[in-house]
């Protein structure tokens, strides 16, 4: 049992809007011993032998559910080659020239740990890992792994299993780990990690989905609909990248008879509330309410979408249409802060930005325009509640009473955040992370004091120091 009792402010996650609940009266919220919140409200008394956590110049934040990472990227930053390269050089450059040092499990071990570190340094208590390295004779188990640092840490963890059946270069000359996977083997482990990771009910911990890299491009059409039915059949959901650039729609044009991206998804049963992309920047109209209609979720990637030049995904547009929004950090080698806060702070800008730059004078526009394209409490609903929605972790991303305690109580002790007004809003729109004072996943403590029980920064810090230098070297 524990009581954290006089925060300045809490913000729920809920959906905005009239009547919403997404900022609570509450200062106290009650945590039981099953890990989820009995209670929420003011003046609480604490119980014989609970223990209180003073919030008293803080604010209470749902746990951030991240839709949408590449771990592996946590050894990849700032890669001199790709720095300045669009999507389709820079993958070249960076993760396919890359590829074959994570072989090593022990890498991809310290990218896991790096990434998931400071995704909890963020506030992050729920993480969907887009894992894409495989391929015949690997040698060890990427999903034992990554499970492994995410258990470590307190954290729940999703694995979006990717890979592919078609390789980016000639077969004859693939060395082997540029060769694809036979689809049925593919499927198999699949149909392994789930039976062995897949939990369902309330307030899971570990989940599968099925995530082939891009399914144009990674897939032949003729196994997209066979893909879809056995990610079905073993009830777990499907994901994948999509629309990042305006090379998917030359390349769908040319490849699939001249349709568009999300045309193709809805020929090949890839649509549905069982589905989300990552990115989504290019749109037209139709193709979102195709997305909407379905119920099909948007992972929103906006800084590795600015730093990529890949464009600004209508995301507010969308969600106004009535799609399902959630938020993802993408990987770090092209988002080198790959964490929720900062990912937040810069959709919160960019959108408004945006907005205001098609704004246009009168009498033939509307004038000045754009500060509302999106607000606080859509963002931390965004990563939040509507992340748990689309990833299908039930009882999680909400702060209400019989929800999973994954919270965060941020210290407003920095003078950056000094003579706000709202204090609700600060660690959103203050562009920097405040002082972690508490980290809970299921109601246990994963950060205390902005420092993680039994993590030794300088030894980490000492380790991706080593393994960049390998990396680059080879």
């Amino acid at each position: 049992m524990m009581l954290i009792r006089g925060a300045a402010a809490v913000l729920t996650g809920a959906a905005p809007g009239p009547g919403s609940p997404a900022r609570s009266a509450a200062t106290d919220l009650r945590i039981g011993a099953d890990g989820t919140i009995a209670e929420m409200g003011r003046g609480l008394a604490a119980a014989p032998g609970e223990r209180v956590l003073d919030a008293a110049g803080c604010v209470v934040y749902p746990g951030w559910v991240n839709t949408h990472h590449h771990l592996f990227q946590s050894l990849l930053k700032g890669v001199p080659g790709g720095i300045d390269l669009t999507l389709g050089p820079w993958l070249q450059a960076v993760p396919f020239r890359y590829r074959g040092v994570f072989a090593d499990e022990v890498l991809l071990r310290l990218a896991a740990r790096i990434g998931l570190v400071e995704l909890v340094r963020s506030g992050c208590t729920t993480v969907a890992d887009h894992h894409y390295l495989y391929w015949p004779g690997l040698g060890y188990d990427p999903a034992e792994v990554l499970f492994d640092e995410a258990g470590r840490l307190g954290l729940r963890f999703m694995l979006l299993r990717g890979g592919g059946t078609i390789s980016r270069v000639p077969g004859d000359v693939a060395l082997p780990h540029q060769k694809p996977e036979p689809f049925d083997a593919m499927l198999d482990d699949l149909a392994r990690a789930a039976s062995r990771f897949h939990e369902r009910g309330p307030r899971a911990r570990r989940r599968i989905a099925f995530a082939p890299t891009t399914i144009t491009v990674a897939l032949r059409p003729e196994e997209l609909k066979p893909a879809a039915r056995a990610a079905r059949a073993l009830g777990v959901p499907l994901h994948s990248h999509m629309s990042e650039t305006v090379n998917y729609y030359e390349h769908c044009a040319e490849r699939f008879g001249g349709m568009k991206p999300i045309e193709v998804c809805a020929e090949h049963e890839w649509l549905g509330p069982d589905v989300w992309f990552a990115h989504l920047v290019h749109l037209s109209q139709p193709e979102r309410r195709l997305l909407a209609e379905t119920r099909t979720g948007m992972a929103h990637c906006p800084q590795s979408n600015g730093r990529l030049g890949s464009g600004v995904a209508p995301a507010p547009a969308l969600a106004r249409e009535g799609g399902r929004l959630s938020i993802g950090v993408d990987g770090a080698a092209s988002n080198e802060a790959a964490d929720m806060l900062s990912e937040l702070h810069a959709a919160w800008l960019l959108h408004r930005a945006h907005a205001g730059a098609a704004s246009r004078p009168r009498p033939e526009g509307g004038g000045e325009q754009g500060a509302d394209a999106v607000t606080v409490e859509d963002l931390v609903h965004w990563g939040s509640a509507g992340g748990a929605a689309v990833l299908g972790f039930d009882g999680v991303g909400t702060l209400a009473p019989g929800m999973a305690a994954d919270l965060a109580v941020w210290s407003l002790d920095d003078p950056r955040h000094f003579g706000l007004h709202d204090e609700a809003l600060a660690p959103v729109v203050s562009g920097a992370r405040p002082r972690l004072k508490w980290l809970l996943c299921g109601g246990r403590v994963v950060v205390e004091d902005d420092t993680i029980p039994g993590l030794d920064l300088a030894e980490l810090a000492h380790d991706a120091r080593a393994a960049v230098r390998r990396i680059a070297a080879s």
